[in-house]
Formats: structure tokens, C-alpha cells, sequence
């Protein structure tokens, strides 16, 4: 079986390019809560538009509510889940859990869709969204084949992206726009920091270090047909109409075995051209490119052309016709669809006077579909010798007909659904305030720690890399917990890990992805969750906490206030010191440009500013650092929650020792830093 053609729209023209070229499903985005919110994006009122086109194509519409929600809007997200529900959307793709809560509860046949900024990538992850009630799985981006096609085998559908653009940084984990310049990508305002000039080399040249190359598995789409994938996902609701009626007219092409115009799909949209990297496992320099000046000359000559794809309805169905007129009664028409049947009745047959009306002049109106969705499969006349019916009255029998069977097409698909707002909690009054914060260390290893006094740390996060170590160290085992790696092309390899630590008596984790949640309670470990997912509001501290994690790491997209109004039934924390991760990336840009150097080094921004790549080759992945140091040793006080952590990635043990101090004794910082995003907040 065929999956599903999955096209963008950023906006109504875009809309019916997609349908007009052969989607079968569409994604877009409302005015609010969609992770693309500098496209068009559609009003309560296109959205109902929306809808109803699509159903007329007989394609199914999924609206993307995929972002973050501040605990201000949750009030309003409520109210835009229930215009979606009662418009009668087929799905909604979501990444905050407060999202999947308010849906559950007030309109729990809704299917959800876990979107790929929930970066589910492993086993484990998509039976965890799964087993929580989630329909479909969007698999991340930097997948390779064999791993498609595990995961598409695991009782939830999968939806895979097949074209369009590759963020460098793996979806959901990018804080890259929103540090450098508070547009958050995990609120829909990424501002494609990534697109410019970054250098390995060290020079503020033009290379484009962090650009990746559009992708396109055109190619590979009927081996994904194959392999299980339900979706077949086209990027782009940012992109022009024309992008949208190429990329899907190729897709569909590619999926039924027919030739698609490579070079066209190329013209209208690349940069430097495509890369199958990931699927392929052939990663490295070959999936780096940036859009140039031939790239857009190269577009402009195709895109008049383009039009033409999306300029006419297709004529998408069959229908059948059966016109039956005698003498003395009205006559009458029957249309089929090959799913639903309509009859129409009309205008009494008259006696000829000059010339009767033949059985085929009525076919040939009858075949007149130019301009609808309709293509003839029969048509069948039974017309009395000797009489007239007006040709007029023949077409009007046959629009009649075929706007009733759209009709019926609209209505067998209407997906209308109740929403019980009376069920939602969505005010979560915090029952502790003012307290000061633990300060927990996280380091990078154990000899950065060694001038330290441990007994006063209450939690020591260290790699799963140093389990071994640590068990060895004298410290408490308790105190330590073991963060697993945040990507994993091997999760076998981690378990087995995950159980030897645990035999040697460390039992706590931290997980920074729904994966690490579902492994580490299958092996009896205590989970504690970390940064990585994306927590801003006081409901998804909440559903969290209900899947048995001990305490809670808040996103550091938060203000300082906004952290400290989280309420949660466990402990909640913040990481207030390091180097934050502004991206985690499958590719290196290090090797890319200089060759594997398996050691930390550095991009270098056209201002000069460099930023580490800490490398973390062992797990297949690297983390691009923040330039600045975050540093709020003052101002402690500002935080009333549980815990923070103090992030020690490049420090020496003196530094460390120094930094620790700084916090315990509340010293303002001296030397270039940042406040991150704590005092000026997110678009």
C-alpha cells in the first residue's frame, strides 16, 4: 500500500497547489501555536475553508499546533483546540504535552500526532508515544533506512520527511535563534541563524559551516512504500506555491512508479543542490550547502511554468452517469462516485419539432467534466425516440449532480467533534515559594570535580560514559546521576550500558527525550528529566511527572519568572550557569570542513564570535555551545524553585571550583557573559 503524500501550506494558494497536485493529506498551521508562524497561516475562518476543500478533494488536514506554550497561554491554546475540533480537522501534530492533556481529556478521539520536535528517533521513543495515545510517529530527520523501517513496524504509523529543508540541529533540540536573538524555533520564530556564514577554520570567511543542503529521498520513495512508512512528508509551508505543486507533483510521481523531473524540483528550490545523506548513512562534507545567487536565477526561470500544475482542478474520481427521459414525465439523472449515488429530477421531455435530442448528444454533454474533480467512467442514456431535451438542462443536471456528490464526499469525511472545556484543569496554583534553590553540578567528567568538597552538592549529573568511574569514586551513589546520551543510533548498546551501571549501583538518569523515559522505567532506574524536553508550562510539568520522573529541569527559554511559576507535584530546576547547547547536531561541521579531529574545537561566526563543538563521537553526535558563558551567581534569589544546575563543560577543575564558589557566595560575575534568556525572555 501506497503512504500517504503529505504536502505543506503555509497559505490558502499554496492549498490548492497541493491539492491540485496530488496530495493526499495536508499540514498548516492557525494563526497561533504553529511551529511556522512567520508563514500566511489561516484564520479561524480558512481554516473552516480549509477543511472543506480538502474533504471535497477527499484529503485529509492536519493542523500543526506544535510548539511551546507559556502557561499564560494555555488559557488560549484551549480555545484554539476547540475551534480545530469542532472545524473537524483529521489531526493535530503537537510537541508540548500540554497540548496531548488538553485533548485527551476534552476531546479524547482527536488523533494526535507527535511531531518531529518531539524528536523521536529510537524504539523506545515511538512506543512511547504509542503506548500514550499518540496515532502517528514524525520521525527525526536524521534517520537511516534500516532504522525507517524498524520503527515503521511497531504498531504506530510513521510519517517521514522525503523533501525539503534540513535544519543542521536536530528538530526540537535547536536554541541557536532564540539565545542569539529570542526567536525561538520551539515557538515558531526560528530565524535561520544556522543559513549564515560560519567558519571551522577559525577565519570570518563565507562558509556556511552550519547550511545544510535540502533534502530529497524522491528516489527512495517506493522502498519507503515498502518499508511500512504511513507518511510521506513534503517540508515547506514557508515556501511559495509553486515549490509546493513541484515537490508534490514529483513525490506522487515517484510513489506510482512514474518519471518526475529531477532539474525542475532542483530549480525551484535547493541550495547547492539535494542530499540523501541521512538515509543513505553517507553523512559528511557532501550534505553542506548554502543558497546561491544560481540557485535563485535558476528558480525564477521555472516558476511561470510551475503555475500551470496546480491551474485546473484534477479530475480525481470516476463517475458514472445514468439518464433516463420518456414521454410525459420528468426526466432523470443518476450520478455515482463509485462511493456514494445522488438522483436528480428535471424538466419534462417535449415532443420534437425540428430535430429530436440523440442519446449521443446528451453523452456528450454529460462528458463535458472539464473543470472538475470528475473524469467519466459510463455513461448510460435511455432517451424516448421523438423528443427534446434542451442541452441546457442536461448541464445543469450534471453540475447539480457533481456539486451533490461533493457534498456527500464533504459530509462522509466531516471529522466535527465535541470538546468538553468543563473537564480541563488548566490552572496549577504553585504550593511553594520563595525557596532557595539546591545547586546541583553537571560536568562533563569526574576530574573536573576534583576540587571540589562533594558533600556539599546535593546531585552530581555525569555522562553514562563515567558510570564506571563514578562507582569507583567513594561519592554516594545516590548523589550521582547518569545523563544518557541525547541522540542514539544504537539503543541496544545503551541499555546493555543502562544495566551494567545499574549493577553497579547507580540507578538515576536523566533524560532529555521521551526514549530515555520509557528505557530507563523498563529497567527499574529513577528518571529525572532534563532540558531537553522542552518544559514551559505547569501541564506538561504535570504530565510528565505522571510518567514517574523524579524532578523536572525546565527549558531555558524560559524568564526567570516564568521558571519560577511552574507548579509541579515533583522538584523543578534550571540550568543557571555554562556554555548552553545551542544545537545538537548528527553532522559535524568540524570534520565536514577540516576532517575528524575527535576533540573539541570550535565554529566561528562572521563577527568573530566562536562557538565549541563539543564532541561526542562515541554516540554519533556533537553539541554546538553558546559563544557566551551564562552566569547569574546574583541572582539566585530570582529563582524560587527546587534546584539549579551549574553545566561545567570546558572548565578546568579551578574554574569549576571558582564558578561554585561565585554561586555559593552570591558575587556578581565579572568578565563577558550572559544572562541568557531569563530576563529578556522569547518571541
Amino acid at each position: 500500500m501506497s503512504a500517504e503524500i503529505l504536502s505543506p501550506c503555509g497559505s490558502f494558494e499554496s492549498l490548492e497547489a497541493a491539492l491540485r497536485s496530488g496530495a493526499d493529506a495536508v499540514y498548516l498551521g492557525g494563526k497561533s501555536f504553529s511551529a511556522r508562524a512567520n508563514a500566511q497561516n489561516f484564520s479561524h475562518e480558512e481554516l473552516e475553508t480549509a477543511v472543506a476543500l480538502c474533504h471535497r478533494y477527499g484529503a485529509r488536514v492536519y493542523q500543526a499546533v506544535n510548539t511551546c506554550v507559556l502557561g499564560k497561554e494555555l488559557s488560549s491554546l484551549a480555545d484554539e483546540l476547540e475551534f480545530s475540533c469542532r472545524t473537524g480537522i483529521d489531526g493535530l501534530i503537537i510537541q508540548d504535552r500540554a497540548v496531548e492533556y488538553i485533548i485527551r481529556t476534552a476531546c479524547p478521539d482527536m488523533p494526535i500526532h507527535a511531531s518531529t520536535q518531539m524528536t523521536l528517533h529510537t524504539k523506545n521513543g515511538v512506543l512511547w508515544a504509542k503506548e500514550h495515545g499518540y496515532s502517528r510517529a514524525v520521525l527525526s530527520r536524521e534517520l537511516p533506512a534500516k532504522t525507517i523501517e524498524e520503527l515503521s513496524r511497531l504498531g504506530i504509523e510513521t510519517e517521514v520527511f522525503v523533501h525539503g529543508a534540513l535544519c543542521m540541529s536536530v528538530s526540537g533540540q535547536c536554541y541557536m535563534s532564540a539565545l542569539i536573538g529570542s526567536r525561538s524555533a520551539n515557538r515558531g520564530s526560528c530565524a535561520g541563524a544556522c543559513r549564515l556564514p560560519f567558519s571551522a577554520s577559525g577565519k570570518t570567511d563565507s562558509k556556511y559551516a552550519l547550511s545544510l543542503k535540502d533534502m530529497s529521498l524522491a528516489d527512495y520513495v517506493q522502498e519507503l512504500n515498502e518499508c511500512g512508512v504511513s507518511s510521506l512528508k513534503i517540508e515547506g509551508r514557508m515556501k511559495r506555491p509553486e515549490y509546493v505543486a513541484a515537490a508534490t507533483t514529483a513525490i506522487k510521481n515517484a510513489s506510482i512508479g512514474r518519471p518526475w523531473d529531477h532539474e525542475t524540483l532542483k530549480a525551484v528550490f535547493s541550495r547547492s543542490g539535494f542530499t540523501d545523506g541521512y538515509y543513505t548513512g553517507k553523512t559528511g562534507a557532501g550534505m553542506f550547502g548554502a543558497r546561491q545567487k544560481e540557485d535563485v536565477l535558476s528558480a525564477s526561470g521555472v516558476l511561470p511554468g510551475l503555475r500551470a500544475l496546480y491551474r485546473n482542478e484534477p479530475q480525481k474520481f470516476e463517475v458514472s452517469f445514468e439518464l433516463s427521459a420518456s414521454g410525459g414525465r420528468p426526466c432523470s439523472l443518476t450520478a455515482s462516485d463509485g462511493t456514494a449515488k445522488v438522483t436528480l429530477t428535471g424538466a419534462v421531455p417535449q415532443a420534437a419539432v425540428n430535430r429530436e435530442t440523440t442519446a449521443c448528444e446528451i453523452k456528450a454533454q454529460l462528458s463535458k467534466l472539464g473543470g472538475t474533480l470528475y473524469r467519466l467512467k459510463a455513461a448510460s442514456v435511455e432517451i424516448d425516440p421523438g423528443l427534446m431535451l434542451p442541452l441546457s438542462e442536461i448541464n445543469r443536471l450534471r453540475r447539480e449532480a457533481l456539486g451533490l456528490l461533493d457534498e456527500k464526499r464533504i459530509e462522509r469525511l466531516d471529522r466535527r467533534r465535541e470538546f468538553d472545556r468543563s473537564r480541563l484543569i488548566l490552572d496549577r496554583p504553585k504550593t511553594h515559594k520563595g525557596k532557595i534553590p539546591e545547586l546541583w553540578v553537571s560536568a562533563q567528567s569526574l576530574s573536573q570535580l576534583s576540587e571540589l568538597d562533594i558533600s556539599k552538592i546535593p546531585k552530581l549529573i555525569l555522562p553514562l560514559s563515567s558510570a564506571e568511574e563514578a562507582a569507583g569514586s567513594g561519592i554516594p551513589l545516590d548523589k550521582i546521576i547518569l545523563s544518557l546520551p541525547r541522540f542514539s543510533f544504537d539503543e541496544e548498546a545503551l541499555e546493555k550500558k543502562l544495566l551494567k551501571a545499574r549493577g553497579m549501583g547507580l540507578r538515576q538518569v536523566e533524560c532529555t527525550n521521551a526514549a530515555h523515559i520509557r528505557l530507563a522505567k523498563s529497567l527499574g532506574l529513577s528518571a529525572y528529566g532534563g532540558f531537553g524536553l522542552n518544559i514551559t508550562n505547569s501541564v506538561a510539568a504535570h504530565m510528565y511527572a505522571s510518567d514517574g520522573l523524579k524532578a523536572l529541569t525546565l527549558s531555558f527559554e524560559l524568564k526567570a519568572s516564568q521558571a519560577s511559576g511552574i507548579a509541579s507535584p515533583v522538584p523543578v530546576g534550571a540550568v543557571i550557569y555554562g556554555r548552553l547547547p545551542l544545537m545538537l547536531a548528527v553532522n559535524c561541521p568540524i570534520k565536514a570542513e577540516l576532517g575528524c579531529h575527535g576533540c573539541t574545537r570550535s565554529v566561528t561566526d562572521r563577527t568573530g564570535a566562536k562557538f565549541p563543538v563539543l564532541c561526542r563521537k562515541a554516540d554519533g553526535y556533537v553539541e554546538i555551545l553558546n559563544s557566551k558563558v551564562l552566569r547569574l551567581s546574583d541572582k539566585l534569589s530570582d529563582f524560587s524553585l527546587d534546584y539549579c544546575i551549574l553545566s561545567f563543560t570546558l572548565e578546568t577543575p579551578a574554574e569549576v571550583k571558582s564558578t561554585l564558589d561565585d554561586y555559593l557566595c552570591g558575587r556578581a560575575p565579572q568578565g563577558e557573559y550572559t544572562r541568557g534568556l531569563y530576563y529578556r525572555g522569547i518571541i
